[in-house]
């Protein structure tokens, strides 16, 4: 196995190069005809349109060649045109695009099944059930968990982000762009204060005694008997990357499973190698009851997964689970692809790789703009690929978001696309594909830490 991507052949040429006359004439042309058609609800952060991509580039319609470090948020970690992928969709196109799973069934959907029972934590008996997308399988698992307990009540944290769907937009902490003006939502949901280590007023606050401080306003405020799931994601994607302080995890899932309440991991951004381990969870030995995946599972086909107890999904009623397009045929062909590739690649290693290379390069600059004095880093977060850089204004926890866009629109201006996140709006993750070459993964930190320097 390698742990580099020397050995990974590529298309596509795996350098940036910006004509000066950016967003090119075809970007504008097409910007104008989606104007026309596009409802503006749908928002794009970069402003050209895509003509190709491989590895960790994208090629735009006008020539344009982009250092990809937010892999379609976190979606193509093995690349957005890896040969195995290609090759199993061409092949499963060939025989039947669609037939639907609970109508005429087929082995696609079986060996992905095979593959999550194999892949997720523990070695308890498992069922699982595939969806189209993230928010699909958040809204199955708290579905399963609430008919398995007979309880009705979700505790869901601060800063979390769990969908767009009317149940999954009650999940999610952030207002706007999500919640603002869509409800009501549905009831029965309790939000819980996170370990965010960061922003904490307590600096010296365990993960265990964070963990306490929910569990306390749980009992307070809903009673443990009245909880159906818990839900968390591991590590926080759109509310910042927020990494939870060590044993908050572990004692939380503890006390569920005494309380007899679904302990559900959501590990929709978090999962498939992207933080080192095949799921975040692994990192601190936690076995949820139920565990919802999406985005890297199938190498950019649309494709979600539900894998739990075998007790809780079993308890289901035939026919109360599913979907028409759920587990597609070509989507499934994909998955099994992408997960031989990740296992090809040793990608769990690669990210833990692309970890040490960026975090070391970054807490640099970190110490060379507090040197100078301005120091706007405020914290360097995160697991394997999936890193956050929290900008404040210098010499102080406020939340500098003018400062996260202006970066963010220099450093595309140079070729480098970033995705920002955040509750405040003041974060800069970075998800490449964890196949990126060192030389490119450093030419876009070359770029990425210019571009903090000339707008501190």
């Amino acid at each position: 196995m390698t742990t580099t991507a020397s050995d990974i052949t590529f298309r596509l040429e795996q350098k940036r190069r910006v004509q000066a006359d950016f967003p090119g004439p075809k970007s504008v042309a097409l910007t104008e005809r989606r104007k026309a058609v596009v409802a503006a609800g749908v928002a794009s952060s970069v402003p050209v349109y895509v003509a190709d991509a491989d590895g960790g580039i994208i090629h735009d319609v006008d020539g344009n060649s982009f250092i990809d470090l937010g892999s379609g948020i976190a979606v193509t970690s093995v690349g957005a045109s890896d040969p195995a992928v290609v090759g199993a969709v061409k092949e499963a196109v060939e025989h039947f695009t669609h037939t639907c799973f609970m109508v005429t069934p087929y082995e696609g959907y079986v060996a992905v099944a095979e593959q999550l029972n194999r892949l997720t934590p523990g070695s308890h008996e498992k069922r699982t059930v595939l969806f189209n997308s993230g928010a699909e399988a958040v809204e199955n698992a708290v579905k399963v968990a609430r008919l398995a307990t007979g309880r009705d009540a979700v505790v869901a944290f601060d800063h979390a982000y769990h969908g767009r769907t009317n149940l999954t937009m009650a999940l999610t902490a952030k207002a706007m762009p999500y919640k603002t003006n869509f409800g009501p939502f549905a009831p029965e949901v309790y939000r819980m204060p996170m370990s965010y280590p960061y922003r904490e007023e307590n600096p010296e606050i365990t993960g265990a005694e964070a963990a306490k401080r929910a569990i306390t306003m749980i009992e307070k405020q809903i009673g443990g008997d009245q909880v159906a799931a818990i839900i968390i994601e591991p590590i926080q994607g759109e509310g910042g990357f927020i990494v939870p302080a060590e044993g908050f995890l572990p004692a939380l899932a503890a006390w569920a499973k005494d309380k007899g309440i679904v302990f559900i991991a959501d590990e929709v951004q978090s999962g498939f190698c992207r933080t080192g381990e095949w799921f975040a969870v692994n990192h601190e030995g936690v076995v949820p009851d139920i565990l919802t995946m999406a985005k890297g599972i199938a190498g950019g086909m649309p494709l979600s997964a539900i894998t739990g107890r075998a007790d809780l999904l079993d308890a289901v009623h035939p026919g109360g689970l599913g979907g028409t397009y759920g587990g597609n045929p070509v989507a499934c062909a994909a998955a099994l692809a992408s997960i031989g590739s990740m296992e090809e690649y040793n990608l769990n290693g690669r990210a833990r790789h692309i970890e040490e290379l960026a975090t070391g390069r970054l807490r640099d600059l970190q110490t060379e703009l507090a040197a100078a004095g301005t120091a706007v880093i405020g914290d360097i977060r995160g697991r394997g690929a999936m890193l956050a850089i929290e900008l404040v204004q210098a010499g102080s926890k406020e939340p500098n978001p003018e400062l996260t866009k202006a970066v963010a629109a220099a450093c595309l201006k140079e070729g480098v696309i970033i995705l920002t996140c955040g509750t405040y709006g003041n974060v800069i993750r970075l998800l490449p594909p964890l196949v990126i070459t060192d030389d490119l993964l450093n030419d876009g930190l070359d770029v990425l830490a210019a571009a903090i320097r000339a707008n501190a």
